[in-house]
């Protein structure tokens, strides 16, 4: 079964976050780490992967996201709090 994923990355002193969603995470952060896409996020430099939801039904993941997106950057703030309260990179447990 397919999984998908809605995430949040941050920049190094996490003054801005991108929202974004992807059938591959892994593949997806190592274009952001990479610059490979041009956009908010690599202008921003944002490589930190701070929070993700996976779930099988796209529909619900680009749901998620669209809610996320949204969000106000305190209810972001708490969201990554809520599983990631040393706001570590999560990526990092990737192999890149």
């Amino acid at each position: 079964m397919k999984q998908y994923y809605v995430y949040i990355i941050s920049n190094a002193n996490h003054s801005v976050f991108y929202t974004g969603m992807t059938s591959n995470l892994y593949e997806r952060m190592n274009h952001h780490k990479l610059k490979f896409m041009k956009g908010f996020a690599s202008k921003y430099g944002c490589t930190q992967l701070l929070y993700y939801e996976a779930g099988s039904d796209i529909h619900s993941i680009l749901e998620r996201e669209r809610q996320i997106k949204r969000y106000k950057r305190e209810w972001k703030e708490n969201l990554i709090n809520s599983v990631n309260p040393p706001w570590r990179d999560l990526s990092e447990d990737f192999e890149f």
